[in-house]
């Protein structure tokens, strides 16, 4: 038996081959999209998976403002953040939240879902989140995936 064949291809970054990705979010529970576009994200959907290099796709998330979530956690699931100041702490729910800025709940959860380092800061660079249909990413050719044939 010939081992030199069995040799682990570990990607860089001049080996990579980065593609944009749409996913619409409309009806899409909230967690479950969030969890397929880290994956794209990181490049765990792809067989040239490295964990410590950046190989995953670019993705656009249009219909931002669609997201489902289930149970009555759009008026009782709260984020907790802190001014920074004595006695900053605020709470937001998620209806506040898709009222007055809706890409930022997607963002929030797909960021949750990825690494807490260096890698995860450059990961999180290639999401980008649209409230509506359109998007500026047209030039870039973007393919589509659809979430509910995914599963």
């Amino acid at each position: 038996m010939d081992t030199l064949s069995y040799k682990t291809v570990s990607a860089n970054k001049a080996t990579v081959n980065k593609e944009w990705v749409v996913i619409d979010a409309e009806n899409v529970v909230l967690g479950r999209l969030a969890s397929e576009v880290a994956k794209i994200l990181r490049g765990k959907n792809k067989p040239e998976f490295t964990p410590h290099v950046d190989c995953g796709d670019n993705v656009i998330v249009i219909n931002a403002e669609k997201v489902q979530l289930t149970g009555k956690k759009l008026t009782d699931k709260v984020y907790l953040r802190h001014t920074g100041y004595p006695g900053g702490q605020r709470k937001q729910s998620p209806k506040d939240i898709l009222a007055k800025y809706p890409e930022r709940l997607v963002e929030k959860a797909v960021k949750g879902m990825l690494p807490k380092n260096k890698l995860g800061s450059q990961l999180f660079r290639n999401l980008h989140v649209v409230v509506g249909p359109e998007h500026k990413y047209q030039a870039q050719k973007p393919k589509v995936v659809d979430l509910s044939t995914n599963n």
